[in-house]
């Protein structure tokens, strides 16, 4: 069933990790023979069924001479990013996909595919698992010695506090230095990618006659070689009349799953319409009324965070990074940076095209496969787009910077590894919850509320589908559980599909929402941990259910033109 690659894999074991690696190999990672062994063509073919192709054709006619040449520096400047991402995501990268390109195997061509979709040989649809190899994917990727245990860096911390600020910055990555570690700032780990992506970002800033896109890309070139991304930052949230809206740089912190620190390099390259963006705009005007509505005492209630928080809808054009393998982003929510969102808020960018594939290939088929068929038809395009909107909207709402035991610190500093699942979920539920604000204020129909319901259950197997240990896989399997517990969702035994609770669902979601905030609010790791390890865990209803979906694509590789 399975086939060895002996002569190679055990080249590669002897390599040590690529540009700052520690050298050091996983606990248990053998170079014996039976240790190393890999996917059988039928199962790499399957899982790679997984994922659909589908060739994006997004309008770029409006775009003037000037504004093309610039789209086009920037979609350079992504697949630097990309290059950045397969560095910090797979400690042994190049020499893994070398040693793929080079063998004999009939489906190398297949591997090497697969390999090139996941940036490594761990399928992260597959909850990491490798498909190639059996070397685990390390918990922290490249970001720290390969290694190395949360206890063991926990431990050094704690023996080294004058480090600490350096080793858990989002911007450095973990070295060993003989029996000490040392924090090796982005800027220097990742020079030849940076200083090319700097001065490309510098081009199109003398391209643009838009100011406030020259000031962003000037500044976010600085950031590149400085480490220092504040102003930058700043600048974006001040974007405005132009069609070109580009995220680029480190963000997310999912890739790490030791620490959750450390920030990987990501692009969205997209173009913005003006009219859907209006149409969603008047949302973010009742931030403040949605923060003062959340489920928890007003003590934790965050009226620090800027409330500006812009709303674009656009298509993209191209992307990079940790953007490009993996779940495709529907929507983000930028920046990260809590003294931004404290001063300015943050940005929501809907991805109005890479939602719609979505929705065509996945969410719409399953539905009938999910729920009993009077409220499979409830499942509609239109709450998947406010589904996702208002996920957006509510990472900008409840605790961020919190105070524990008289210190001033972050939720994210405070739970850790947990915290990205925890706020993935906090972000699905505080949607539903707010959309249903909207309906009591009569901002949305309120005899909607079924077709939210359904569209949000249904969203919940897409997401379950990523695996549980992504973040948003992990999150979803937890509200299933939760809402189940509550009697929000039934399964009925004769048709095999879930029925939704209207009535139960809204008191289930506020009850939910209410123990995810005030994990948050109290910095609360360790309940955090337990209330995950308890919830975040499928049924063999679910699973079954998930087994029925065969024929449906888990999720879709979006295929861009390569200039505009």
């Amino acid at each position: 069933m399975r086939t060895t690659l002996l002569p190679l894999l055990l080249a590669t074991a002897a390599c040590t990790p690529s540009h700052g690696g520690s050298g050091n190999r996983m606990a248990g990672t053998g170079n014996s023979a039976a240790a190393i062994t890999d996917e059988s063509p039928q199962t790499l073919a399957a899982d790679r069924a997984k994922i659909a192709p589908i060739q994006m054709h997004p309008d770029t006619s409006f775009l003037t001479s000037e504004q093309r040449q610039v789209v086009n520096l920037l979609i350079q400047a992504s697949d630097l990013m990309s290059e950045i991402y397969k560095h910090q995501r797979d400690p042994w990268y190049p020499q893994d996909r070398q040693a793929i390109a080079k063998s004999k195997r009939g489906d190398r061509d297949l591997l090497l595919n697969m390999y090139d979709l996941n940036f490594g040989p761990w399928d992260e649809l597959n909850d990491n698992k490798p498909f190639w190899g059996s070397r685990p994917m390390p918990p922290g990727a490249n970001f720290y010695p390969t290694d190395m245990t949360k206890a063991e860096f926990d431990a050094y911390l704690k023996a080294h506090p004058g480090q600490k600020d350096d080793l858990t910055s989002l911007y450095t990555v973990v070295r060993r230095d003989g029996d000490t570690l040392k924090a090796v700032p982005y800027s220097v780990e990742y020079r030849q990618w940076l200083e090319p992506a700097a001065k490309l970002l510098e081009k199109a800033a003398s391209i643009t006659s838009n100011p406030s896109l020259k000031h962003f890309l000037t500044l976010r070139a600085k950031a590149f070689r400085t480490d220092d991304y504040f102003q930058s930052e700043l600048a974006w949230m001040d974007l405005k009349n132009t069609p070109i809206e580009i995220a680029i740089g480190p963000y997310e912190v999912y890739t790490d799953r030791l620490y959750g620190a450390k920030a990987a390099f990501e692009s969205f390259v997209t173009l913005k319409n003006p009219k859907e963006s209006a149409a969603l705009d008047k949302y973010k005007h009742y931030l403040r009324d949605m923060e003062a509505n959340l489920p928890e005492p007003d003590e934790y209630k965050n009226f620090k965070r800027g409330f500006a928080s812009p709303i674009a809808v656009a298509e993209q054009v191209h992307g990079g990074g940790d953007n490009v393998p993996g779940v495709q982003t529907i929507a983000f929510n930028l920046p990260n940076d809590e003294r931004v969102r404290e001063a300015k808020g943050a940005k929501k960018v809907i991805l109005s095209n890479v939602l719609g594939a979505k929705y065509d290939r996945i969410l719409k088929p399953m539905a009938p496969l999910v729920l009993e068929p009077d409220q499979a038809k409830l499942v509609v395009k239109k709450y998947m787009q406010l589904d996702t909107l208002f996920h957006e909207l509510s990472h900008s709402l409840g605790p961020g910077t919190i105070t524990v035991d008289g210190r001033q610190t972050t939720v994210d500093a405070e739970l850790k590894e947990q915290n990205s699942a925890l706020e993935e979920a906090k972000a699905d539920v505080a949607g539903v919850w707010n959309i249903l604000f909207m309906m009591k204020k009569g901002v949305l129909p309120a005899s909607e509320k079924p077709q939210l319901f359904a569209s949000y259950v249904a969203g919940i197997f897409r997401s379950v589908r990523f695996g549980t240990e992504e973040a948003h896989g992990r999150g979803a399997a937890m509200q299933y559980r939760y809402l189940q517990a509550k009697g929000a969702i039934r399964w009925d035994a004769t048709d095999k599909r879930y029925r939704v609770d209207d009535a139960k669902m809204e008191s289930a979601i506020r009850d939910l929402l209410h123990q995810i905030l005030m994990f948050q609010a109290t910095g609360d790791y360790a309940g955090t941990k337990a209330f995950m390890a308890k919830w975040a865990v499928l049924d063999d209803h679910a699973k079954g259910v998930i087994a029925t979906m065969h024929d449906i694509p888990v999720d879709i590789q979006p295929i861009y033109p390569d200039k505009v």
